[in-house]
C-alpha cells in the first residue's frame, strides 16, 4: 500500500469518525511531506529506521507510513475503517434514492477542505449534485462569507461546473437568523443563489415566543428555502440505532426552545423544507418534533452538513432516522434532479 495514500485515507476516516480536524490535517501534511521527498527517499529513510527526519512526519503519521511500507495494512487505518463505518440500516433504500446533498462546507468559511474536493467526494458516493452553503457574513467565527468573498466563491463555482460537467456544484448560503428574525445577507445576494439554508446559531436560550417569532419571521422570507438545524442541539458521539433515548449527560449543547406546531406550519405554508441534520452530534431535529414536521406535511430535506469530504458519509443516519418517521422518497427535496430541485426554489 502505498504511504502516502494510507495516511491520506486516515485523514478521511479522521473525519469521517468526527475526530479532531487538526489531527486530520497532520496525516495530510506528513501524507504530502512523503510525496515530496520521492519513493527512493522515503525507502531509504525508513529502512534506517528515520521516517520522521522529514519535516511534517511525527511518530504516529510514520508508523503508518511504515506499517504500509512494510506491506501491510497499517493498524491504525484497519481500526478507523471498523469503528467508523457508516452502515447501511432501513433507511438504505431511501439514500439510494438521493440525489444530492443540500448542504455542505468548504474552505470558504469553515470547512476542511475545497470546493473541488467536496464535490469529488460527492461524485464518488454517486450523488448528481452538491450544494454548497458556507456561512454568512456575521458568523466571523466561522469566516462566513462578506459580499466580495461571496462574489468570488460563485466564480469559481462556475468555473468547477464546467470542469465538472455534468456533476453540478449548486450555489447556496447557511443563512444566520438574526434574533429579530431577519436574514445575514445582502437581498440581491441572496436572490443569486440557488439554494438559501436559513439556521440559529446565536442566543439559543431565549424565550419560547421570543424564539418561535424569530423562526417564523425567517420561514416567512420567500428567498429561505430550507430551516437548518432546527433545535440548535449538540450531542455527545455517535448515533445509536433506533429511535433516541438521550440522557441529559449527553448533551454539549441543550435545544433551543420553541412552538413547533407554529413553525412547521409556516415551512408547510411557504414550501420551506424541514432539515433532517445527519452530524452525528446534532441529529436535528429531535424524534418528536420530526414526527410533528412529518404530521403537518412539511417538505423534508436529508443533509450532511458537511465540513470535510468523508462527511458527505453522514447522509444513511438522517435516513434512517426519516424512515422511522413513515418518509419516503416523494417527501424529501433532494430525491429531486437539480433542475426540480432548483424550480421549487425559484418559485
Amino acid at each position: 500500500m502505498d504511504p502516502s495514500d494510507a495516511l491520506d485515507r486516515v485523514a478521511h476516516l479522521i473525519e469521517r469518525g468526527l475526530g479532531s480536524s487538526r489531527k486530520a490535517a497532520a496525516f495530510r501534511t506528513a501524507a504530502d511531506a512523503l510525496r515530496a521527498a520521492g519513493d527512493d527517499e522515503v525507502r531509504r529513510l525508513h529502512a534506517a529506521g528515520r521516517l520522521t527526519a522529514l519535516d511534517g512526519v511525527g511518530a504516529s503519521t510514520a508508523a503508518v507510513a511504515a506499517e504500509a511500507l512494510d506491506g501491510g495494512v497499517p493498524e491504525r487505518l484497519a481500526d478507523l475503517e471498523a469503528t467508523t463505518v457508516v452502515p447501511d440500516g432501513d433507511g438504505a433504500e431511501l439514500r439510494a434514492a438521493l440525489r444530492g446533498d443540500c448542504h455542505s462546507h468548504s474552505t470558504w468559511s469553515d470547512g476542511g477542505a475545497p470546493i473541488v474536493d467536496m464535490a469529488r467526494a460527492a461524485m464518488a458516493l454517486g450523488h448528481e449534485y452538491l450544494v454548497l452553503t458556507d456561512h454568512s457574513p456575521r458568523l466571523t467565527v466561522a469566516r462566513g462569507l462578506n459580499r466580495e468573498r461571496l462574489e468570488a466563491q460563485l466564480e469559481e463555482i462556475a468555473a468547477l461546473n464546467e470542469e465538472l460537467a455534468p456533476f453540478r456544484i449548486l450555489t447556496g448560503v447557511e443563512v444566520d437568523i438574526f434574533p429579530d428574525g431577519t436574514l445575514d445577507g445582502d437581498d440581491d445576494m441572496l436572490d443569486r443563489l440557488d439554494v438559501v439554508v436559513a439556521s440559529v446559531h446565536s442566543k439559543l436560550s431565549m424565550g419560547r415566543t421570543e424564539m418561535t417569532q424569530r423562526m417564523v419571521k425567517a420561514v416567512l422570507d420567500p428567498r429561505v428555502d430550507i430551516l437548518g438545524h432546527c433545535t440548535g442541539r449538540k450531542l455527545k458521539g455517535l448515533p445509536d440505532p433506533g429511535p433516541e433515548h438521550i440522557p441529559a449527560s449527553a448533551y454539549v449543547r441543550q435545544q433551543s426552545h420553541f412552538d413547533p406546531e407554529v413553525v412547521f406550519a409556516a415551512c408547510e405554508a411557504t414550501d420551506t423544507a424541514v432539515e433532517i441534520n445527519c452530524r452525528p452530534e446534532r441529529r436535528d431535529p429531535p424524534d418528536e418534533l420530526l414526527a410533528l414536521a412529518v404530521d403537518v406535511g412539511c417538505w423534508i430535506s436529508i443533509d450532511t452538513d458537511a465540513h470535510a469530504p468523508a462527511q458527505l458519509e453522514w447522509q444513511p443516519y438522517g435516513c434512517d432516522k426519516a424512515v422511522r418517521h413513515g418518509l419516503g422518497p416523494d417527501r424529501v427535496v433532494n430525491t429531486w434532479a437539480a433542475d426540480d430541485l432548483l424550480a421549487w426554489t425559484e418559485a
